[in-house]
């Protein structure tokens, strides 16, 4: 299993590498310094000095690549790939262009975005897979049908209709909790539990549907048939046999989805105002910070990785005839 995982290490390091390449070409080669300065100066004509100098500044006046006036390795090394893409492996993401230590960022606005993830994780899978598992037991009958069509209607609506629906009704309305901000310790309840309730209700829909598929399917194999055959009844069939072999592909739907929990909800935390990282990252790019953008997209694809790789080690802790070879 050990040398599994540094073989997916391993093969995960030419995709960041791939991943950082094509962020670099879309912000440096599409989009160049020059285009960048005249962006962040606001001006329609913007002189070669101000060009020049917001570049120097921050520190875009370099060669993109390779630096040919350089010596020795600082050919590479004194570049604008070395500076501000390639020294992200390191961790290291310098500073925003208004000066802000990117990094140090990160770190105060992660706890904000996991307060509000965490909980719609992980309550909002045990309400889908309940939903699911309910509705499967009362398969073919009325309460199974409504189910259905309450979740396909459920689908239909648009994520904005829930968060200003909460905002009228709960915090406007009948002033239970405010409407958007954060406050730190105890307090942050006030301000976590409407999103948190809004982002659960939201995914109702979807997850519970998806769920259901999954259970149905399981409910038609032969194993099902051989439990029932030794007179299990319906309710140990279902929530002992079918819940645990339908195991496999709600984790590979749920253990991918972790990894974003870091990064945020770029809508729930702007509508909200939750300082986290996903109204820092729409904060970044509304001012073109690309510097910001650039470290996100990079967090965002090496968590992404990670999340696939304990995909398959949570497959072997839930059927143990996989095995990691």
């Amino acid at each position: 299993m050990i040398a599994y995982l540094l073989r997916r290490i391993a093969y995960a390091l030419p995709i960041l590498l791939g991943v950082n390449l094509i962020t670099f070409a879309l912000f440096f080669v599409v989009n160049t310094p020059d285009d960048m300065a005249r962006m962040h100066l606001g001006m329609k004509r913007v002189s070669v000095d101000a060009i020049s100098q917001w570049k120097a500044e921050h520190g875009y006046d370099k060669p993109l690549l390779y630096n040919d006036s350089a010596a020795g390795f600082s050919q590479l090394t004194d570049t604008i790939f070395y500076a501000k893409s390639a020294r992200m492996f390191a961790l290291d993401f310098g500073a925003s262009d208004d000066g802000r230590d990117i990094w140090n960022e990160i770190k105060v606005r992660a706890g904000p975005s996991l307060a509000i993830a965490v909980p719609v994780f992980v309550i909002g899978l045990l309400v889908n897979i309940t939903f699911a598992l309910l509705m499967v037991f009362f398969r073919a009958t009325y309460l199974d049908v409504w189910g259905v069509v309450l979740c396909v209607a459920l689908m239909s609506i648009s994520g904005l209709f829930y968060i200003i629906l909460g905002q009228f009704l709960i915090a406007k309305l009948w002033h239970w909790v405010p409407i958007s901000g954060f406050s730190s310790g105890i307090d942050a309840l006030r301000f976590l539990l409407l999103p948190v309730l809004v982002s659960i209700g939201a995914g109702i829909g979807s997850g519970a549907r998806w769920y259901r598929t999954i259970f149905l399917e399981e409910i038609g194999k032969d194993y099902v048939r051989t439990a029932r055959a030794k007179g299990l009844s319906e309710r140990r069939v279902l929530f002992r046999h079918v819940l645990q072999n339908g195991m496999i592909p709600i984790l590979t739907g749920a253990v991918v989805v972790l990894p974003l929990l870091f990064m945020g909800s770029l809508i729930t935390e702007s509508f909200f105002g939750i300082p986290g990282l996903g109204s820092y990252t729409i904060d970044a790019i509304q001012s073109q910070d690309f510097a910001i953008v650039r470290a996100m997209v990079f967090i965002g694809s090496a968590l992404y990785i990670v999340g696939l790789l304990l995909t398959d080690i949570s497959y072997t802790l839930v059927d143990p005839r996989v095995r990691l070879q």
